[in-house]
């Protein structure tokens, strides 16, 4: 239960922090944040491998190029879609 709520919280924080450097807000507050953290880890592990730092199961670096890479792709959708209505 414990490395559960580990795995939520650095989730969150490396969704917040892969938000803070592209400079966009990730859509849905705490719980995107911690989404974009966990998709991003996926991301970033298939991706690039397992490397780097290491905290409850995230590999900070490729986590965190990961969730950027991610917040790129919601955003380019986002953007896309928003003229697509327009």
């Amino acid at each position: 239960m414990l490395s559960f709520l580990w795995y939520i919280i650095i989730g969150g924080i490396l969704g917040w922090l892969g938000g803070l450097i592209m400079g966009k807000d990730i859509p849905g507050g705490v719980i995107g944040n911690i989404i974009a953290g966990i998709i991003g880890a996926w991301i970033g592990g298939s991706l690039l491998g397992h490397w780097g730092p290491k905290i409850s199961d995230f590999y900070i670096l490729p986590t965190l190029l990961g969730t950027i890479l991610l917040i790129l792709i919601v955003g380019f959708i986002m953007r896309i879609m928003g003229k697509a209505s327009a």
